[in-house]
C-alpha cells in the first residue's frame, strides 16, 4: 500500500509533492521519498530522498513552482536539515541541532523560513513522548522558533524572541514579517492559549494582534497585507484542527466571526483574491468551501471522504482555481486528487489492488434536539438470523470525529478494526456532541458535561444501530484513547450495558489530572474555572468517583512519558477496579507519549485488546 502525506500543489497548479511510503506489511515504520507528480496525469517527475536515515516534514513549494524546501529530521541524531529540491538535485541549507519543521519560502523566493527548535530536550508537541521529569521542573523549556536563511545559502538566523514558542506562521505579502500563533513558557502546554501575533523579520520584535477566546489555527493574511484570517474554536489538538473562520484587522483587534452559524468544522483556509477558501467538515461529508469576508459560503466540493494536505486538509493554487489532497475512505485506500475544485480526480492508483475488508453504514440519529452521526463497519457478507456482537470505539479529542479511514488488509491501515471484523464483530465509531462537523454549538455542547450528554449521544446510537444492523447488544465492547479513554472510563462507571472494555490514555480524575499533566491550559475553556476555583465540577465528572458502581471488566493502557494523559491516571483507575474485584490489566509502554508509535508495542496493544474482548464477549 501506498501512503501519501502533506500533499502540496505548486503555484500554478501543474505539479503536487507529497510524501510517499510504501508499507509492503511487514509491520516495520516505511521510510518516506519526497515525490513529485504532475497535477494532471499523475506521473512522477522526480523523486529526493537525502537522508536515508531522517523522517521528511511539508514540502513547500518556492513561489515560481521550480524548488521545494522541506526539513528531515534524524531522530536518533537529535538533528534535522533545511533542504532545498530543484533540478533533480537536493543541496542542505542549514543544519540544526535539535528539532526543526515547516520550511516557508519569502514571497519574493529569496529566503526560506523554518521553525527550530535548537537542542531540544523532546519532539515539538505534546502528543510526543515528554522528556524525563528529573531535576528541577520547569526552569529549562524548549522554544520554537522562527528562523531564516538566504535561498543561495549561508548561516541561519533565529528570528522571534527567545521566550517565545512558535506554533504556526506565515509570510506576510510584503516579506518584512511574519503572523503567527505564539506563547511564552511551556510549548506542550500554551498551544491552546496562544496568542496571534506580529514577528518583524529584521528585528524580531513581537507585537500581540490578538488574543481571543477561542483556541487559533492556521493565520494566514490578506494578498492587501490588511487582514488577518485564522481558524478558531474551543479546541483542537495538535495536528486536529477545527472552528469557525475569524477575521481580524493586522494592526490588531477584536476578531470576528465570519461563520458562527455553519453547520460543519472547517479545518483548512487560505486567502484567494478578496475571499477565503476552505475545507469544512460537515456531517458526513468533507467539503471544499467559499467564504467571502461577510460570511457568505458556498460549497464548491462535497464528498464522503477524509482528505489531508500540508495544511489542514486542502491545499489550493495560487490563482484558487485547482486543488490538491490525499483522499481514501472505508473501502477505497489513499489517492492523490487534484484538479479544478468542482472536478477532481484521481490522479494515482498506485492502490487500486487493494479491496474493500469491511462494509460501511452511515447511522444518524436524532437525541435532546441534536442531529448526531456515526460510522458503522462490519463483515462484508453477514449470515442470516445471526446476531453478532459489537464494540463501540469513541474517538479521542475531545474536539475531533471519526472520519472515514481506509481498512487495510495485513498489518497494513487500521489493522486492529479489520481483525476486530474478521473475527466477527461489528465496530461502531459514534459521533456524539463535542465532536467536529456538526458546528461551534455542537463542539461546545459537552462543556462542563464530559460523559454527560455524549454518553446519552452514543446509547442512542447503539439503539439506532440495533434497528439498521444484526448486533447482539447484550454482547457490547467499548474502547478509546484518550478523550476516548476517559468516556470508555466513564461508560464502565455509569452503564452496565457493555461486557468488556479497553481504556487508552484515560482520565480517572479530574482533580490528581489537573496538578499532573503537562497541558492544563486546556481545561478552563471546558470546565469554566479551574480545579482550585470550582472542584466541585472536576469531581462530579470524574469516572474514580463512581468506581463502586464498575463491573465491566477493563484492559487499561497508556504511555510511560504520556505528557496529555500521565500514567498515574490509567494506575489510579486500574487500582480502583482491583479494589472493586473487577478483572482488569494495566500495561505502560515504555518510552511511549500520547500515541503507541513503536511498531513492537501497536502489535501487543492490538493482541492483548482482541484477546481481551474476545474473552468477554464470546458465544
Amino acid at each position: 500500500m501506498r501512503d501519501y502525506r502533506w500533499v502540496a500543489i505548486s503555484p500554478a497548479g501543474e505539479r503536487v509533492v507529497s510524501l510517499e511510503t510504501i508499507d509492503a506489511g511487514s509491520g516495520k515504520r516505511a521510510h518516506p521519498t519526497v515525490v513529485v507528480r504532475d497535477a494532471a496525469s499523475g506521473a512522477i517527475v522526480s523523486e529526493f530522498d537525502p537522508c536515508g536515515a531522517c523522517s521528511y516534514d511539508k514540502p513547500s513549494w518556492s513561489p515560481d513552482g521550480k524548488a521545494l524546501a522541506f526539513v528531515a529530521s534524524d531522530s536518533r541524531a537529535g538533528s534535522a536539515w533545511l533542504y532545498v529540491a530543484a533540478g533533480g538535485k537536493t543541496r542542505s541549507l542549514a543544519a540544526v541541532q535539535g528539532v526543526a519543521s515547516t520550511a516557508r519560502w519569502s514571497p519574493d523566493g529569496r529566503t526560506v523560513a523554518f521553525l527550530a527548535t535548537p537542542d531540544a530536550r523532546k519532539e515539538t508537541g505534546a502528543t510526543a513522548a515528554g522528556a524525563r521529569l528529573v531535576g528541577e521542573i520547569g526552569v529549562h523549556e524548549d522554544a520554537q522558533r522562527i528562523a531564516m536563511v538566504a535561498a543561495d545559502g549561508g548561516p541561519f538566523k533565529l528570528v522571534s524572541p527567545s521566550d517565545t514558542f512558535v506554533y504556526e506562521y506565515d509570510w506576510l505579502p510584503d516579506g518584512k514579517g511574519f503572523i503567527a500563533t505564539s506563547a511564552q513558557g511551556n510549548g506542550d502546554n500554551n498551544w491552546w492559549v496562544a496568542k496571534l501575533t506580529h514577528i518583524d523579520a529584521g528585528s524580531g520584535a513581537l507585537r500581540i494582534v490578538a488574543h481571543p477566546g477561542t483556541q487559533l489555527n492556521l493565520p494566514r493574511v490578506s494578498p492587501d497585507g490588511r487582514t488577518v484570517a485564522f481558524i478558531g474554536g474551543l479546541m483542537s489538538d495538535f495536528g486536529s484542527i477545527g472552528g469557525d473562520i475569524y477575521t481580524v484587522p493586522l494592526a490588531g483587534g477584536e476578531p470576528v466571526n465570519l461563520t458562527p452559524r455553519f453547520k460543519g468544522t472547517f479545518n483548512a483556509l487560505a486567502w484567494r483574491g478578496n475571499g477565503l477558501l476552505a475545507s469544512a467538515l460537515m456531517g458526513d461529508k468533507s467539503n471544499i468551501v467559499a467564504v467571502d469576508l461577510q460570511g457568505r459560503s458556498t460549497v464548491l466540493r462535497s464528498v464522503a471522504a477524509s482528505t489531508s494536505a500540508g495544511d489542514g486538509r486542502m491545499t489550493f493554487s495560487a490563482d484558487g482555481g485547482k486543488a490538491a489532497a490525499a483522499q481514501e475512505d472505508f473501502e477505497h485506500p489513499s489517492a492523490i486528487v487534484a484538479g479544478p475544485l468542482a472536478d477532481m480526480r484521481a490522479i494515482t492508483d498506485d492502490n487500486a489492488h487493494l479491496t474493500p475488508q469491511v462494509s460501511v453504514q452511515n447511522i444518524s440519529w436524532k437525541n435532546e434536539g441534536f442531529n448526531v452521526q456515526g460510522w458503522l463497519l462490519g463483515p462484508r457478507s453477514v449470515e442470516a438470523g445471526r446476531k453478532y456482537p459489537m464494540i463501540v470505539q469513541v474517538h479521542g479529542g475531545p474536539a475531533a470525529a471519526a472520519s472515514p479511514r481506509y481498512i487495510a488488509p495485513g498489518e497494513q491501515g487500521n489493522a486492529l478494526v479489520r481483525e476486530l471484523v474478521e473475527k466477527g464483530y461489528y465496530v461502531f465509531l459514534p459521533n456524539p456532541r463535542g465532536s467536529f462537523g456538526q458546528g461551534q454549538a455542537f463542539a461546545r455542547a459537552n462543556r462542563r458535561d464530559f460523559g454527560g450528554g455524549d454518553l446519552r449521544d452514543i446509547l442512542t446510537g447503539i439503539d439506532a444501530v440495533a434497528a439498521a444492523a444484526p448486533v447482539d447488544t447484550n454482547r457490547m465492547g467499548l474502547m478509546g484513547h484518550s478523550y476516548g479513554g476517559f468516556m470508555t472510563m466513564w461508560g464502565v462507571t455509569h452503564s452496565q450495558r457493555f461486557k468488556a472494555a479497553v481504556a487508552g490514555a484515560g482520565i480517572a480524575n479530574w482533580i490528581s489530572y489537573y496538578g499532573q499533566n503537562g497541558i492544563d491550559q486546556w481545561m478552563i475553556p471546558f470546565f469554566g474555572a479551574s480545579a482550585y476555583d470550582d472542584p466541585a465540577i472536576y469531581r462530579q465528572l470524574s469516572p474514580i468517583e463512581s468506581i463502586k458502581v464498575a463491573r465491566t471488566p477493563t484492559l487499561v493502557y497508556v504511555g510511560e512519558r504520556d505528557v496529555e494523559c500521565p500514567p498515574a491516571q490509567s494506575m489510579e483507575f486500574w487500582h480502583g477496579l482491583k479494589a472493586m474485584g473487577v478483572p482488569t490489566t494495566l500495561v505502560i509502554y515504555e518510552g511511549e507519549g500520547h500515541s503507541i508509535r513503536k511498531p513492537e508495542h501497536q502489535r501487543d496493544l492490538r493482541k492483548r485488546t482482541i484477546e481481551w474482548f474476545g474473552r468477554y464477549l464470546g458465544e
